[in-house]
């Protein structure tokens, strides 16, 4: 498949859909407290989606049970809500792709659960980091690969890995759609970017080893030496100016 281009319309139907996945996820994410359990957040999350009009895309996404992904501390991407009780010093990524008018908007960020460590708050300041260098290289006639060569630049700057099985991906329409945005990218390589175009950059940052292990339940991906790491999103859109966040 192609990589499609938006035009005007359709660039304001995924800003209203990037807004509301945006609302949604600082409202959660303001409300997540030790003692809590990752269940509790999808439940947070399905209410304040359907409050702002949207639908919870991920929920029943090729089988996938819940509302929302709950990634956390060694989880890098697709933890499964559930029974998991939320404690003083974790850190959780929160992923919300809501689906409104048709169009997505995909976003998500790490909570650092009441005091954490040293060590903890540094993998999560780096993937913001990560996070912001990657938005900064998108421009229009730029490659693909200058986001994830960016990327790596940073983390390896302060001493952390980047994960190199999943990336971001393009989004419109559809929640996953081409291209395949890689957080490894190499300067100058890689599909060339124009106005229009629209993926999501998420950054995987790990304070070990960025190799990953699929867990049973065919979801859940966490860091094969147990270390923990973090993620954060955006979905952006190439203008003729640059870049537009449309999550933030």
């Amino acid at each position: 498949m192609g990589i499609e281009l938006l035009g005007p319309g359709e660039q304001e139907r995924m800003r209203a859909a990037g807004r509301c996945a945006a609302e949604t996820l600082a409202a959660v994410t303001a409300r997540v407290r030790a003692g809590m359990t990752t269940a509790a957040i999808d439940r947070l999350v399905r209410a304040d989606t359907a409050a702002r009009g949207g639908v919870p895309a991920q929920l029943g996404y090729q089988g996938f049970p819940a509302a929302v992904c709950t990634s956390v501390n060694e989880v890098v991407c697709h933890g499964i809500p559930g029974r998991r009780m939320l404690r003083d010093g974790d850190i959780v990524n929160v992923d919300v792709t809501t689906r409104l008018g048709g169009y997505h908007g995909d976003t998500s960020r790490m909570v650092c659960v009441g005091a954490v460590s040293a060590e903890a708050r540094h993998v999560v300041d780096v993937a913001e980091r990560c996070l912001a260098a990657g938005i900064a290289a998108v421009r229009p006639g730029g490659r693909l690969g200058d986001v994830g060569a960016a990327i790596v630049d940073v983390a390896h700057a302060h001493g952390c890995g980047v994960v190199r099985d999943y990336g971001g991906h393009g989004i419109g329409r559809s929640m996953h759609m081409d291209p395949h945005v890689s957080h490894v990218g190499g300067a100058g390589k890689g599909v060339r970017l124009r106005p229009g175009m629209a993926f999501t950059i998420e950054p995987m940052i790990t304070l070990g080893s960025p190799r990953t292990r699929l867990l049973d339940d065919g979801w859940t991906v966490v860091t094969a030496d147990g270390r923990w790491t973090a993620q954060a999103e955006h979905t952006v859109l190439v203008t003729p100016e640059g870049v537009e966040v449309l999550t933030g």
